[in-house]
């Protein structure tokens, strides 16, 4: 690993970000976090991506699985996956530094149409994995980086750049994972293409057998190949979109219980809270006051 890239690297994040956010920036697809203390579980739903920590550390929950990322390693996510993160390791002199990158699929597809040669009946890989970044990926994104400090250069380079931090990540030891979702017939496509779906009407009703069949698979080859992806069964995925968005609602539109759990798809109130305290520890209502106690202190 190149520390020199990585040294400036950091000192790309600290111009641009934020203390304590994490934040956007005029490259829509490049957000910049930066926190000056470890930080409590925060549960998210993360899109396709590309993260990357520049300084500090990093923990990602995925159902019963941990991932660290430490300085110098990039988290890979390939499909829609909900997940609990926090900082582990920062301080104010030493503050956790990190990014993430949005990852276009159809570029991916494009990429792939260019010449990539993979065969359409590989199997399903995790669709979230740690890796060392090497060092034509890290050029790339600090590439990107810089591109803020040259705001009239965004337009015209910032997909240029963005282009080849997909192309090093499909060509990457990680390449396969982003490589099956874009492969139609593959079964991780087809997988994506359900979770699309979950994510969409997480909220309906789910009939295992008919979504299984509307991808084209099997009941027992869609569960089997739904937790290869995802670390979960679609009921636990499904259930885990509708609490988390439900605990965006009581926050962010000032909804109670009921009427959140209402909106996500449950018919019993006691159903909703109880399985909102098994996920986040607490009742709807004492942990949303907890949640804007934290945020306003």
């Amino acid at each position: 690993m190149n520390k020199q890239a990585l040294q400036q690297l950091v000192s790309g994040i600290r111009r641009h970000a934020t203390l304590d956010a994490s934040v956007g920036t005029p490259i829509h697809e490049l957000h910049l976090s930066c926190f000056a203390a470890p930080t409590e579980l925060t549960s998210l739903v993360y899109e396709p991506c590309l993260c990357i920590i520049a300084q500090g550390s990093k923990e990602v929950l995925l159902a019963e699985q941990s991932f660290r990322l430490d300085p110098a390693q990039f988290l890979l996510v390939s499909v829609d996956l909900p997940v609990d993160a926090r900082v582990q390791s920062a301080t104010p002199s030493k503050p956790y530094l990190g990014l993430r990158i949005s990852l276009d699929p159809k570029v991916v597809g494009e990429l792939l149409a260019d010449g990539a040669n993979v065969s359409s009946t590989a199997g399903s890989e995790r669709g979230l994995a740690v890796t060392p970044t090497d060092p034509q990926l890290l050029d790339a994104v600090l590439r990107l980086v810089n591109l803020l400090d040259a705001p009239a250069d965004i337009k015209p380079l910032a997909p240029l750049v963005l282009r080849e931090i997909t192309h090093r990540v499909l060509t990457g030891p990680q390449g396969l994972r982003l490589r099956q979702i874009a492969l139609a017939g593959a079964p991780a496509y087809r997988i994506a293409s359900a979770i699309r779906w979950l994510k969409d009407h997480f909220a309906d009703p789910l009939k295992i057998e008919s979504l299984a069949a509307q991808v084209g698979l099997s009941t027992s080859s869609f569960h089997q190949h739904f937790k290869n992806v995802t670390a979960m069964t679609p009921l636990q995925y499904q259930k885990r979109m509708r609490l988390q968005e439900a605990r965006s609602l009581m926050i962010g539109e000032k909804l109670d219980a009921a009427e959140a759990g209402f909106r996500v798809g449950y018919e019993s109130p006691s159903q909703f809270s109880r399985e909102y305290r098994r996920m986040f520890g607490a009742p709807p209502r004492q942990d949303v006051e907890a949640v804007l106690s934290s945020a306003t202190s």
